[in-house]
Formats: structure tokens, sequence, C-alpha cells
């Protein structure tokens, strides 16, 4: 849900790409559901696994395992946030919905976050 919902709101300020520890395979029926009635699309994502180049490569990883991310990675990570939004799977249309609006707020927040930084080092 995160890359969908990131590619459509901060495109501007976060190059979306999500992967997880143990990917579930596909994008499920009702995630897909949830994410278009908010207009979000998820053209061109998969399911798949979480890599070590991933994270060498990437500026900030955004942990919603639901365990602390120091945890779980050794170091060195890139900055790293946890989200515990809480999984879905195996519930209802509600509740994806409300995962699906914590994690659009969350979205937003850090696009608000990242823009605000730039705006700070351009003035600086």
């Amino acid at each position: 849900m995160a890359e969908a919902i990131a590619k459509h709101l901060a495109e501007d300020v976060i190059e979306a790409s999500s992967a997880g520890l143990v990917p579930f395979g596909e994008i499920p029926a009702t995630t897909l559901a949830v994410l278009a009635e908010r207009g979000f699309s998820t053209a061109g994502q998969h399911s798949k696994a979480l890599r070590p180049q991933d994270l060498a490569t990437s500026d900030l990883v955004i942990n919603m395992t639901g365990r602390r991310g120091d945890s779980l990675f050794t170091r060195p990570t890139p900055p790293l946030e946890d989200w515990m939004v809480g999984d879905p799977y195996g519930y209802g249309l509600p509740v994806y919905r409300a995962i699906r609006n914590q994690i659009e707020a969350r979205v937003a927040d850090l696009a608000q976050r990242l823009r605000d930084s730039v705006k700070v080092q351009q003035t600086a």
C-alpha cells in the first residue's frame, strides 16, 4: 500500500519501492480494492523480497513489520523509521481501509517533512 500511496501523493520527494522480509507473492485483491477506492494505482508493482542491495541504495527505510527495525537489520543501515500500522491480511475491508488511511497519513507527513527539508536547504 505504501508504495502506491507514495507514488500518488509524493512523487516529487519520494522514489518509492516496497519489499518484504517474507513477501506474500502477490498483492491481495483486498489491498487492490481499497487502494482503488482512493484512486491509488498499483501499476508496475509486485510482491518482492527485500535484498541487501535495496538497503544499501536507500536514503530512508520505512519498516512496517510490526517489530523494531534496529532488531531486524545489521548495521550499517540507512536512516530507518518504524511505522506500526498493522497487517490487514486475513481481515475484512474495514481493517484494510483503516490501515490504508494510517499509511496515507504517514506518507503525507513524511512527504511534508521532506518538502520542508528541501526548502530549508535551498534557503541556507
